[in-house]
């Protein structure tokens, strides 16, 4: 007796799995195959591109290297009560000349050097996250920029005038020209990082890493690790320098919550899915 073939059934394939196959696209998954090597030829490209914006941004700025030290240092001069800056070594200007052009040219060249940052991580990434390209390089320049605003006119000058506060009749400040504008480099990039703290939580949020009553829940070592921080990159060790670094770093703690429960991403409800 011939037994009938069982009756061949096409596949049943579930939403999920459609949209396991619609999420995935094939130039993804290309470049989810690169290799190591392909990977360091990428950060060899993009380091090549920074470096070449890093060296215009200095030509641009050499051109105005002398407003620009006047900018830094005629208001604190005025802020210190006239107290003039001295210079021990010779060849000691000169070097200050080119650190300032080099500090003004790394500011200038800083949201393209952002976006060379961007393209690494990138390949990484899935399509949907790639949109954050522009948000991220926007927030990350603007954040950068006000970081460094703060440190120019509220930290640096507070830092100084409490070095000058210890003046005595026997016992008189006389800053170094050289000494100060290596602390206000340091200052100036600290704070250009600290005020990242936004922009990288709004990356963190829209992906889904990290929820704003996540980071209020942590809240008591997130301030344990701020000032743990703040100690380790301020650039002196008095008291008031690592305030002025913890104090900004815990508003702006304060501030990614709010960027996160703005920003974070919607859960799909059971009528969406």
């Amino acid at each position: 007796m011939a037994v009938a073939p069982f009756p061949t059934q096409s596949p049943v394939r579930s939403d999920d799995e459609d949209n396991r196959i619609t999420l995935t696209d094939p130039e993804e998954l290309e470049e989810g195959r690169m290799s190591f090597l392909d990977h360091l030829d990428e950060l060899r490209k993009r380091l090549i591109a920074s470096v070449y914006a890093l060296l215009a941004g200095c030509v641009i700025a050499f051109f105005f290297v002398g407003r620009i030290q006047a900018f830094v240092f005629v208001p604190l001069h005025d802020a210190l009560g006239g107290t003039d800056f001295i210079y021990t070594k010779g060849f000691e200007p000169f070097m200050l000349m080119m650190k300032t052009g080099a500090l003004a040219g790394l500011l200038i060249s800083s949201p393209f050097i952002i976006w060379q940052l961007w393209l690494f991580i990138a390949p990484g990434l899935y399509a949907n996250e790639k949109r954050f390209a522009i948000p991220f390089v926007l927030f990350s320049s603007v954040f950068f920029l006000l970081g460094a605003g703060f440190s120019h006119y509220v930290a640096f000058p507070w830092t100084w005038a409490f070095f000058k506060s210890w003046e005595t009749d026997y016992v008189r400040f006389l800053p170094d020209i050289g000494e100060a504008f290596s602390i206000y480099v340091k200052m100036i990039l600290a704070f250009g990082l600290i005020f990242q703290m936004p922009t990288l939580v709004f990356s963190l949020a829209r992906m889904g890493l990290v929820t704003a009553g996540w980071l209020a829940k942590n809240t008591k070592y997130a301030v344990l690790i701020i000032f743990i921080v703040a100690a380790v990159i301020s650039p002196g060790t008095d008291v008031v320098s690592q305030a002025l670094m913890a104090g900004p770093m815990l508003g702006l703690y304060g501030f990614s919550i709010l960027v996160a429960w703005i920003f974070a991403k919607k859960k799909k409800t059971t009528a969406d899915a």
